[in-house]
């Protein structure tokens, strides 16, 4: 009854009491307010730390790293002939961070060096105090980087997803394969050349034996080593059709780090690098002789003197001093018997036939790296003359492998391949024939000859019919040519009744040695290595060696043009 009369009749306090009420009352209200305002604040903040920071700051920092490096793309592998990996991409883990989310630079900084001991604490330090949202601390982390990252705890470190080109290879065949940014961009060699078509997930086939290309890397790098030469390359090609089963530059590189490579190791002696590589030439001009001249092989050319003409002296390097025949100028590599024989075809001719065997002009092959040949201007007498032996005149170690797969296939030119195009057995093509079955059939004796009884007899294979040339040309220095840098080499061919393989081989500044009786020339040098070469592919390829009874050699028939007693 009381209380229901007190809720009808409220009891009035007035007075002092009723005043010291009312201010309570006023400052518990405001303290309220405070605590709310207080409270929102506080969770206004975590809402943006924990969401719009967090969340959509971690999108622009992201947004903002895509738009300063492009998201690599994903590159289809590269494989040889045989399907062995050459190169492909892996999926790899990159460590960076937004400075904003980092409360403690300098502690975050220390834990990073002892995960990353090759990254410098002052530079982590300043990209961690950065203004930035995004800033990259390490690329392709591993796992357990990754998991030791992960325990110090810091939210303003993160992850992203990249991908890595990777060489199984390593720098077996870097500069036919190449390499890339670290943003898997083309930089060299075919992944440059085949960027776009590999960003697009289709998948690279080479020509090339990664078995053949090992051996003739080692072969090449043994010469180098023997001969203490600077550097060296070489060419395998199936003279058939022109592809190109192993070719070599030494020094090389490894792909995974070409940026620290030095220039040597770099650059690409096999497709770039031109050279004068002398007597080698002389399949040509012995080719050209037979083919402009219908010349018989018992022609003769007198190489008892030097020939004189002007203010240059062309001389034998293996004088004979006596008359030779065709096949004893090609055997003994005379330099005034070739001479001759380029006179007697002609300036005109002689260029018109280096230029139709592509050795004049620069190649079109898969790879950018390709160099441009150099020839004499003007094309004088002097120049027919000496071009006839290779001097005066410079290509790549590629180009002449092709000029004489040229010379030895039946006469057909051959345009060189790295990729593995669509199968096209039964289709015709577009033969161009250079030389004739004759002159083609007339060059296998004579190089066959060159390894039976010539220059060449350190190639010889027993059982695989090698033929070859040797070129020794001396290297241009600061006044002419310097007797004591060298360029050696050899191309060989086989089996040479039915020509299915060219190997060239040839060694950069070699220096003879107590095996070589001090000589440094293609015979010693080069040779030896291209008849390395042959009987390991004899073996890898399953190509069942001839008995000495079986063989057949064709420059017997040759043999009557021969000098008895050998000069």
């Amino acid at each position: 009854m009381i209380f229901s009369l007190l809720r009808k009749n409220p009891v009035k306090i007035i007075g002092e009491r009723s005043f010291a009420l009312n201010q309570a009352r006023g400052r518990l209200a405001l303290l309220s307010a405070v605590f709310v305002l207080a409270y929102t604040v506080v969770a206004i903040r975590v809402v943006d730390l924990s969401f719009v920071q967090g969340h959509l700051g971690h999108q622009r920092s992201v947004s903002a790293q895509s738009e300063a490096v492009p998201a690599a793309a994903i590159r289809a592998d590269i494989v040889d002939r045989n399907g062995t990996l050459l190169a492909t991409t892996l999926k790899m883990a990159s460590l960076y961070a937004d400075p904003q989310l980092i409360a403690d630079p300098a502690d975050t900084a220390q834990g990073l060096v002892k995960i990353f001991p090759d990254l410098s604490y002052g530079d982590i330090l300043q990209k961690l105090q950065s203004a930035k949202r995004f800033v990259w601390i390490s690329r392709d982390v591993t796992p357990d980087e990754q998991y030791a990252v992960l325990e110090l705890g810091q939210p303003g470190l993160g992850f992203q997803q990249d991908s890595k080109r990777i060489y199984p290879q390593g720098s077996l065949i870097s500069h036919l394969i190449g390499y890339t940014s670290v943003d898997n961009q083309g930089l060299a060699g075919l992944e440059r050349s085949f960027g776009r078509f590999l960003n697009d997930g289709k998948p690279l086939m080479l020509t090339v034996d990664i078995r053949l290309q090992h051996v003739l890397r080692r072969e090449i790098q043994k010469a180098i080593t023997d001969f203490d030469a600077m550097g060296g390359a070489g060419v395998i090609v199936d003279v058939t059709n022109g592809e190109v089963l192993a070719g070599v530059s030494l020094p090389d590189f490894d792909p995974h780090g070409a940026g620290q490579a030095g220039d040597q190791n770099l650059f690409n002696r096999f497709s770039l690098g031109v050279y004068e590589l002398g007597s080698v030439f002389k399949i040509f001009s012995t080719a050209a002789l037979l083919e402009t001249q219908n010349a018989p092989m018992s022609m003769t050319f007198d190489a008892r003197e030097p020939i004189k003409i002007g203010r240059f002296t062309i001389n034998d390097y293996h004088a004979q001093k006596r008359v030779l025949t065709v096949p004893e100028v090609f055997m003994h590599s005379s330099n005034i018997g070739s001479a001759l024989m380029g006179q007697m075809v002609g300036g005109e001719n002689l260029r018109d036939f280096y230029r139709d065997l592509g050795l004049l002009e620069s190649m079109e092959i898969e790879i950018g790296e390709v160099g441009r040949p150099m020839q004499p201007e003007p094309w004088g007498e002097i120049a027919t003359m000496t071009a006839s032996y290779g001097h005066g005149v410079a290509t790549t170690p590629l180009q002449l492998a092709v000029g004489v797969s040229t010379i030895v296939n039946g006469g057909f030119l051959v345009r060189p391949k790295l990729v593995v195009g669509p199968d096209r057995s039964g289709e015709s093509e577009d033969e161009v024939r250079i030389v004739s079955q004759k002159t083609a059939t007339a060059m296998r004796k004579l190089l066959r000859l060159v390894v039976t009884d010539g220059t060449g007899a350190n190639a010889d294979v027993p059982g695989y019919s090698v033929g070859g040339k040797t070129g020794t040309a001396e290297k241009v220095g600061g006044r002419g040519y310097d007797t004591d840098r060298l360029i050696s080499s050899f191309v060989g061919v086989f089996p040479m009744e039915a020509p299915r393989y060219a190997v060239l081989v040839m060694v950069d500044e070699p220096k003879g040695n107590k095996k070589s009786f001090g000589y440094a020339t293609g015979g010693w040098v080069a040779a030896p290595a291209v008849a390395r070469v042959i009987s390991s592919m004899g073996a890898i390829l399953g190509i069942p060696a001839k008995g000495r009874n079986a063989e057949q050699d064709i420059s017997a028939s040759l043999k009557k043009y021969v000098s008895s007693d050998g000069g």
